[in-house]
């Protein structure tokens, strides 16, 4: 039985290879009819152009006036010329104009035509002066006769001109392409350009809400990117033999929920890790809350370990190799997008500030980075990216750091944008009040001593010193890490998207392509200001939270009750009444 089964498994196995090669060479040759019509279509549509320029031509022949025709007719008919001409060479012209037109006659009379211009030599010179003047009013009212006639003829000229132009009108299939491709960037110039508008005038909306907006649109856009990165690896089809049907395509109903259920208990840690942190003085203070907030971890590792026996129970074969390459690809994007925008709802709650500007100082560079890459870009900056130029990444660099001393500068005025959150519920309307960063406290700095009596001579006052805040600094070391280091995030996307062959990683944002594509770089940029934030500009010290967060978890019930005791007494003492 075993040797039969695997005499049957290769029969199998050579059936799908030979289905396969089938199949490829049917791609093959359709491609190659393919290209065969397009071609005899091109080049009959080109010999249809030529044909329609011959034509056009002859029509310009026979359209064209003919001045002499009824005199020729005349001679050649042998009808006598009732006005001969005075100058000797008007005969000649119609004796040899003749021939042309009637064959018949001149193969009749051969002999009898070629004396004909020698005696109408020398006998026109002798009678031509006394019927001079009859024959030149006849002549003149010939003339005038004729002279209307090509009038006529010349407003019959026109008419054809303008089809010869339409001779090419038919035009070939590159032409066609080029003008639809045309104005398929002139529609998506304008919807890119409106989107653009409508995501800012959002952006800035949700700002001015409140912090709760600002986190739901972080999670929205985290969501939309998990969808789209994880769509790339498209589990699921294993194609089974069967011998009547040949091969069939089955999809493991557990793939895309086990993804989501993996994104959601991620979620769930990360940000309930957030909460935990930072409204320590709301969850242990309530006694509801109280269960979730003391053993958050172990929960989130409980639903963790739930779905990984889930996966391994789903596990089937002849599909292990996409199942592990899906289990790892999936988790690979919890790390590099959910981790990430935990970060950055990390920024958020630090202040608004934290997240605004960075996110701010990436758009500015896209944005500066395509326009001097427009006007001076020549040089490839990078193979992965063929639009992406050296001018364009050296001129955003210079035009990113200006515009950050000016735009952090602005908004650092503001106790809303720089206050760490402790109320959920403000908006850019309620008044808040905090102790702001030692980072945001103005300073003087004293200059150079010839600096300063330059400056004085040339605005005509003491200048003596310059005020500045160390946020200004923290803010150029932003601006050098958004132009230098976060458009690598942007190239990695591109790298990623070229492995794929697609253009885009969705269609969420139109005109913008997937939201992965406009969050490339703001997760990397995320990343690194909360780590800078939090290593270079927190201020470690005790709150109320942490304390309370020590007492519950650290104190007993009879020990908490002594700390109460001992802290009354104490207030006692101070003159501070405690009911």
């Amino acid at each position: 039985m075993s040797s039969q089964a695997r005499n049957l498994r290769r029969k199998k196995l050579s059936r799908s290879r030979w289905i396969v090669y089938l199949r490829s060479q049917n791609r093959q040759n359709l491609l190659i009819k393919k290209a065969a019509r397009q071609a005899r279509l091109e080049k009959k549509q080109q010999e249809r152009a030529e044909a329609r320029k011959l034509r056009a031509e002859e029509h310009k022949r026979s359209a064209t006036p003919f001045p002499a025709p009824s005199q020729k007719e005349s001679v050649s008919n042998g009808a006598p010329d009732p006005h001969p001409p005075s100058d000797s060479t008007e005969p000649d012209t119609s004796v040899a104009e003749g021939p042309e037109s009637e064959s018949k006659i001149e193969d009749e009379s051969k002999i009898e035509d070629e004396p004909r211009p020698e005696i109408s030599v020398a006998p026109t010179a002798a009678p031509a002066p006394p019927v001079s003047k009859p024959e030149v009013s006849e002549v003149k009212s010939q003339e005038e006769v004729q002279k209307p006639q090509p009038k006529p003829k010349q407003v019959v000229q026109p008419t054809p001109l303008p089809e010869a132009p339409e001779a090419p009108i038919p035009k070939t299939s590159a032409q066609l392409a080029a003008e639809a491709e045309k104005e398929k960037k002139r529609q998506n110039v304008f919807q890119r350009t409106l989107w653009t508008l409508i995501m800012i005038g959002g952006f800035i909306g949700l700002l001015l809400l409140g912090h709760v907006y600002m986190i739901l649109l972080v999670m929205v856009c985290q969501t939309l990117v998990y969808r789209e990165v994880t769509a790339l690896f498209s589990l699921a089809t294993t194609e089974t033999e069967t011998p009547s049907r040949g091969a069939v395509k089955t999809r493991d109903p557990w793939s895309k929920t086990l993804n989501w259920y993996f994104f959601a208990v991620t979620n769930y840690f990360l940000y309930g890790e957030s909460i935990i942190y930072y409204f320590k003085h709301v969850v242990f203070a309530d006694a509801q809350l109280l269960p979730f907030v003391t053993n958050h971890r172990i929960i989130s590792f409980t639903l963790y370990i739930i779905g990984f026996m889930g996966f391994v129970m789903s596990l089937k074969r002849g599909s292990l190799k996409q199942q592990f390459g899906l289990f790892c690809w999936v988790h690979m994007t919890l790390l590099m997008i959910v981790v990430s925008s935990h970060f950055i709802v990390n920024n958020i709650l630090e202040g608004l500030i934290w997240f605004w500007v960075p996110a701010s100082l990436v758009i500015c560079n896209d944005v500066f980075a395509y326009i001097w890459g427009i006007t001076l870009g020549r040089t490839p900056l990078i193979k992965l990216s063929p639009k992406k130029t050296v001018e364009g990444f050296v001129g955003a660099f210079f035009s990113t750091v200006i515009f950050a001393l000016f735009w952090g500068g602005f908004f650092m005025r503001f106790n809303y944008m720089i206050c760490p959150v402790h109320d959920l519920g403000v908006s850019a309307w309620s008044s808040i009040q905090c102790k702001p960063n030692p980072v945001f406290v103005w300073r003087q700095m004293p200059l150079w001593r010839p600096l300063a009596l330059f400056l004085t001579v040339v605005f005509n006052r003491p200048i003596p010193s310059i005020s500045y805040t160390p946020y200004h600094f923290h803010l150029l070391m932003m601006a050098c890490f958004a132009s230098l280091v976060a458009p690598f995030g942007g190239f990695f996307a591109s790298g990623f998207k070229r492995a794929f062959n697609i253009k885009d990683f969705g269609h969420s944002i139109p005109g913008h392509g997937g939201m992965t594509d406009r969050m490339d770089c703001q997760f990397l940029m995320g990343v690194f200001t909360y780590v800078y934030y939090s290593s270079l500009i927190r201020e470690h010290h005790v709150t109320v939270g942490s304390i309370l967060q020590t007492i519950v978890s650290g104190l007993t019930v009879e020990e908490q009750l002594e700390l109460i005791s001992d802290l009354r007494r104490y207030l006692n003492k101070q003159g501070i009444v405690v009911p």
